[in-house]
């Protein structure tokens, strides 16, 4: 007999995305059976870690290696007044869990380097790249093609955001993009409406990825502009030259 992949309990409590025609209890079971990893809980990470645990995905990582300050708390909303101080892989654990009890998740309080990158993006089926420096944004670009991994990738600066999807052998990657980009000198600014509106958009990018409908960003960077209400969409090439992504 086979056993049933979601229980009465999570039957009732995606009701409204299984009745989505696209999505139904086929996709719905394969969100279940997904397993994700979202590097950076901060402004980004915070929007999608709550938009993928009340989605259903079944198994959510994350990795973080802060602590939460006052500065901020006006854009990562999964971390109050009450966790100043703590690891935010802490402080979004305790809100997740109390989110949606279905969801598996797991953290890990370290710094994302050359050394571990591989240990988390091994066996996953997605990544997001939620963090707010490039060099470790390349870290964990580099890290997702050597295993294969797609990376759903989300940036944000004041009131311009920008979203695209990579996946190995198919698109270009992260340093074809950012090849001669300089990384900011001090903290840029950031609203916490732009992250949130970012991360849902990486959040609806992976669910249509890992179900498998819709038009995709793969290939594609979609850039927002909130300040001029401005959405543009542009080809990502391949460079020849590309130490990550051109032997693929």
């Amino acid at each position: 007999m086979t056993v049933p992949v979601l229980s009465t309990e999570e039957l009732a409590r995606y009701q409204r995305q299984i009745i989505f025609r696209a999505l139904g209890l086929h996709g719905q079971e394969r969100l279940k059976q997904a397993r994700v990893l979202v590097v950076g809980a901060g402004g980004l990470g915070s929007s999608v870690l709550n938009y993928l645990v009340a989605a259903g995905i079944g198994q959510v990582m994350v990795v973080d290696h802060d602590e939460v300050e006052v500065s901020n708390l006006n854009r990562q909303i999964l971390h109050w007044e009450s966790d100043l101080g703590l690891p935010k892989v802490e402080s979004a654990l305790n809100k997740l869990k109390a989110l949606n009890p279905w969801v598996n998740i797991q953290v890990g309080r370290e710094r994302l380097t050359p050394g571990n990158a591989g240990k988390w993006v091994n066996g996953v089926d997605l990544v997001f790249d939620c963090l707010d420096n490039l060099p470790s944004r390349l870290v964990l670009n580099r890290a997702c093609f050597e295993a294969g991994i797609p990376m759903i990738h989300g940036g944000v600066q004041g009131m311009r955001g920008q979203v695209s999807t990579f996946v190995p052998g198919e698109t270009g990657c992260l340093e074809c993009l950012f090849k001669d980009e300089a990384p900011p000198s001090s903290p840029t600014a950031v609203f916490g409406a732009t992250a949130s509106v970012v991360g849902s958009v990486q959040v609806l990018e992976a669910i249509k990825y890992l179900c498998r409908f819709g038009r995709s960003l793969c290939g594609k960077l979609l850039i927002m502009d909130f300040m001029k209400l401005d959405f543009r969409m542009l080809d990502i090439g391949q460079r020849e030259d590309c130490p990550v992504c051109s032997s693929l």
